[in-house]
């Protein structure tokens, strides 16, 4: 793969941009990779491991002369982190993001950019339960999906160039427009989790199991629920308050079709249960055909342990 931006800043330095500046190492899609995070301590450990060429003590300071700038930060604070960096973008730069809301964020960060930067807002489908600068590694994005967010505002070539890098990055790349993206996402990815949160939050509450029962018993179920509700909690508040009317949409259908099993089981409808079980045993396969995960015992996640 060939270069395709002189210089990359990732700004914020967690899972998906220590995962992003392996990558781009790996594939030689950058001349240069300066990285920015809040925290001290991050950057100190960025620096000790080799994270990034040059870490910033400021954002300012990493997005200077930087022709790819991008915004690897919980998507609450993504319009705060936006207007600051701003006055320091290079004209004709472009701007994108990794979050996993989108139509909040294009209205948050969106106003506090001057008309010669190309916003492309993104977001790859990947991640593991683990967090911070030392989580991240080059393979990450392999054979995931990455989405670009697109309409007839955006500019074509710097589309294309993103999208070009996040191939590079090992990604499948597609365009949607916003509204829709976060339609599906709160049934991929959203709900999913608040379902997980809630199921191990209930097994908390039940005090007569013990805490090391539940433990010690868990079976795939149960364990798969704890790895997906490990995730960071900060990235998951700030998912749900900005993308809270598709996931209450979703929630509302989860609830009806909750109700309807509920109901099957009390009336010993085996039928019922039977048909359900097997019209979603299908989706799975479906997964699994797409490559987008592995019939194995550790559903193919061995790197994220």
């Amino acid at each position: 793969m060939s270069q395709i931006y002189d210089r990359v800043a990732l700004i914020g330095l967690g899972l998906i941009a220590s995962s992003m500046f392996w990558a781009i190492k790996r594939a030689g899609l950058a001349g240069e990779v300066t990285g920015y995070a809040r925290s001290e301590e991050t950057r100190e450990t960025a620096r000790r491991i080799g994270l990034c060429d040059k870490v910033y003590d400021t954002a300012k300071d990493a997005v200077k002369d930087a022709d790819l700038v991008v915004l690897c930060v919980p998507v609450g604070v993504m319009g705060a982190v936006a207007a600051d960096l701003a006055p320091a973008l290079k004209p004709g730069a472009t701007l994108t993001d990794v979050g996993s809301v989108k139509r909040q964020v294009i209205s948050d960060v969106t106003p506090h950019l001057s008309d010669d930067i190309h916003f492309v807002p993104a977001h790859p489908l990947a991640g593991t339960e683990h967090s911070g600068p030392e989580s991240g590694f080059a393979e990450l994005f392999d054979n995931r999906w990455c989405l670009l967010i697109t309409d007839d505002t955006t500019d074509r070539k710097a589309a294309d160039d993103l999208a070009a890098f996040w191939r590079g990055l090992g990604s499948m790349v597609e365009e949607m427009d916003a509204d829709h993206h976060d339609l599906v996402l709160a049934v991929t990815s959203h709900t999913p989790h608040l379902i997980a949160y809630t199921m191990v939050g209930v097994a908390d509450d039940l005090r007569r199991v013990s805490e090391s029962e539940v433990i010690k018993y868990s079976a795939s179920g149960f364990r798969d629920f704890t790895r997906i509700a490990a995730s960071d909690p900060t990235m998951w508040r700030d998912v749900f308050l900005n993308n809270k009317d598709a996931t209450l949409e979703i929630l509302g259908r989860f609830t009806e079709e909750l109700f309807a099993l509920q109901r099957a089981i009390r009336r010993g409808d085996g039928d019922h249960l039977h048909a359900y079980f097997t019209r979603t045993r299908a989706i799975r396969r479906g997964i699994i055909e797409a490559g987008q995960d592995t019939d194995a015992p550790d559903f193919g996640r061995g790197k994220a342990q």
